[in-house]
């Protein structure tokens, strides 16, 4: 009599259980597809007031890149002497100082735009020292003549980086 009583109880306990595993597997998945709504909702409205933002940093980096650019670079800074060497000096004192003020954007683009930007600007300064080193460079003046002319035979270091950059801002529309 205690067998039957206690198969009786599993006969009533077990579609109790059944039923209680899918209600806590219904409101478990319930749950999850809330909370990704909410955070997807949440990104959503970061994302609206980030963009602005975003773009911001992008054009302030175009602009960077367009200041360092040599051609522009040479135009805007003019020898103060005809010493080279310091001349070479103050042209890459004055794309140190230029990135300076550009480091904060980094944390608005890709890890591969800012590392390009590095790049471009490294070969810059890699192309005035090279510039300042030949030996036909032996003022100031000459050596904005070099570069000038070794800018009329290849693209500026920095226009990779304003591709990159356009084409992350066509990625984002």
């Amino acid at each position: 009599m205690d067998s039957e009583r206690i198969i009786d109880m599993l006969f009533f306990a077990i579609p109790s259980l059944i039923t209680g595993l899918i209600a806590y597997y219904f409101f478990k998945e319930h749950t999850k597809n809330e909370d990704g709504r909410r955070r997807f909702l949440l990104k959503k409205d970061l994302q609206v007031n980030a963009l602005p933002i975003r773009l911001q940093a992008y054009e302030r980096l175009a602009l960077f890149l367009e200041r360092m650019s040599p051609n522009k670079l040479l135009i805007r800074i003019s020898p103060n002497d005809l010493n080279k060497e310091d001349y070479e000096a103050l042209l890459i004192q004055t794309i140190e100082h230029e990135l300076e003020h550009n480091l904060t954007q980094q944390i608005y683009v890709s890890e591969k735009c800012w590392n390009i930007i590095l790049a471009a600007k490294n070969a810059t300064i890699q192309l005035i020292r090279k510039a300042s080193l030949s030996e036909k460079t032996t003022s100031a003046d000459k050596l904005r003549e070099v570069i000038l002319t070794e800018m009329m035979e290849r693209r500026s270091p920095s226009d990779a980086a304003l591709s990159l950059i356009k084409d992350e801002i066509a990625d984002i529309f």
